[in-house]
């Protein structure tokens, strides 16, 4: 791959991809109104995903701090608890509350993504600074400053998906999550280019978690932790690059020894466009069903279906699901499902639950719903085929489309109507029809783990972009602790 005589020990450049990250977030100016608009909608979003995880078990029972005391008075908190940590361990806290339940906001490129998932490096840097701040008699950070820093965190994680699949190498892209996240907060954190360069190095020397966890037979509930490790990890880098520790030029690009050729097969980046704004602008919600994204048409038009198909449910003979390449490669799966985060993962499972019980929500993943001998009896009948022209939208940088198609078959010869949805709710081009309902899972999700006081102030502030962006940090995540 490269060209450097692994003999000399004559430092090389800086890598392109590395310095074209640093020279966008140390220099770069966003000034897409839609960008921040999106930014706004996007925060909320993921908060809500957040707070609705902390009603399970599973996940509320990873945080906290790393060991039992290890608390930090004037620390980073963690919204929905009474948590203060150093920021390390809360960047992990709210990442795994974020993602837990596979709900939040969606990347899908030749590498997918859920790029709100650098928020939890964001947050946890943002108040931890603005605390110290405040101490020290300095200005804290404002939600604006968050806002900035997600667009470009999102921009850096979504420019490196486009081309680039870190699945077809066995890479989760949980990668992504650690890279952008690091270039990120060591700039919040005060690091120069120097410094951002540093870390960077770091992040891509640090390699990839494997995808194990999210495929059968092995698919499990790391896939929701996986990205709360990855941005926490990206705050540990930050915060040794800024005590002046040594980066690696060459990181990417070394012979035998860089990323490239240890784990990309020797390729290196390919690049569509430069970094903007476009990913933020462009981002894709999951607001009405928390399920992985390829499968959220699918879902959809198996809603659209209920009515029809649910006195009917064992006159079924067979049911046909058209996705694209992706959505059959990754989530078309037969056999026993072992847990939650297995029936997630499955676009059967996905498409039989609504079938049946018009809904898909989280607690349709858990064993009380998966055990209706209904629920597998469907997923036995479904064939799951590629359809190329959603294959083919799914990638037009113009559409970014995840289409899906499902139509049943009965056994008297009849079928219902072929149900086709392009883009979910949740795409740009459904906006108007999406944000509503994003606001609504906000409130729902939010307000009946908060005092009615402190609910109404901050709706009221979530509501009102132009005070949001001027608020402080710390005075933000006051109202969402508990």
């Amino acid at each position: 791959m490269s060209t450097t005589d692994v003999r000399s020990a004559k430092r090389p450049d800086w890598d392109a991809a590395l310095v074209d990250i640093a020279d966008y977030v140390c220099d770069y100016a966003i000034d897409s109104d839609l960008a921040f608009e999106t930014a706004h909608y996007c925060l909320i979003d993921t908060l809500a995903c957040g707070f609705q995880a902390l009603d399970y078990p599973a996940c509320t029972k990873l945080l906290g701090p790393v060991v039992p005391g290890a608390t930090l008075a004037g620390g980073a908190r963690v919204p929905g608890t009474s948590y203060e940590l150093e920021p390390v361990m809360a960047a992990f806290n709210i990442g795994a509350m974020n993602r837990w339940l596979d709900f939040n906001d969606t990347w899908l490129a030749a590498e997918w993504g859920h790029p709100s998932d650098n928020l939890g490096g964001i947050l946890a840097i943002a108040d931890y600074l603005s605390r110290q701040n405040r101490a020290t008699g300095a200005a804290p950070l404002t939600m604006g400053d968050v806002l900035a820093a997600m667009i470009k965190a999102h921009e850096i994680q979504g420019v490196l998906a486009l081309e680039n699949s870190y699945n077809r190498v066995g890479l989760d892209h949980v990668l992504l999550v650690r890279v952008a996240s690091t270039a990120v907060v060591t700039r919040m954190l005060g690091g120069d280019r120097d410094q951002v360069l540093n870390a960077l190095s770091h992040a891509w020397i640090d390699g990839g978690a494997l995808r194990t966890y999210r495929h059968a037979p092995n698919t499990g509930s790391r896939k929701s932790w996986a990205a709360g490790d990855a941005t926490s990890r990206a705050v540990r880098l930050a915060l040794i690059a800024m005590t002046g520790e040594m980066g690696y030029p060459s990181a990417l690009t070394a012979k035998t020894w860089g990323y490239y050729d240890v784990l990309f097969k020797g390729r290196p980046f390919a690049f569509q466009r430069g970094y903007g704004s476009y990913v933020m602008e462009n981002v894709l919600f999951k607001i009405s069903y928390p399920a992985e994204f390829h499968a959220q048409t699918c879902v959809e038009a198996s809603m659209t279906l209920h009515a029809e198909v649910k006195d009917r449910i064992d006159d079924i003979e067979r049911i046909v699901i058209e996705t694209q390449e992706a959505g059959a490669r990754i989530i078309d799966k037969t056999g026993p499902l072992d847990n939650p985060a297995d029936r997630d993962h499955c676009i059967q499972y996905m498409a039989a639950v609504p079938l049946i019980f018009g809904r898909l929500t989280a607690a349709d993943y858990e064993d009380d719903v998966a055990r209706d001998p209904r629920v597998d009896a469907l997923r036995e009948k479904m064939e799951v085929r590629e359809n190329e022209q959603f294959t083919k939208d799914y990638f037009d940088p113009e559409k970014r489309y995840i289409g899906n198609a499902v139509q049943v078959f009965f056994t008297d010869g009849t079928s219902t109507a072929r149900v086709e949805v392009p883009f979910p709710i949740g795409h740009r081009e459904r906006r108007a029809e999406g944000i509503p309902i994003l606001k609504q899972k906000f409130a729902s999700s939010v307000a009946p783990k908060l005092g009615a006081t402190q609910w109404a102030e901050l709706d009221a502030l979530c509501a009102d972009r132009e005070k949001l962006v001027a608020t402080a940090v710390d005075d933000f995540m006051a109202l969402l602790v508990v």
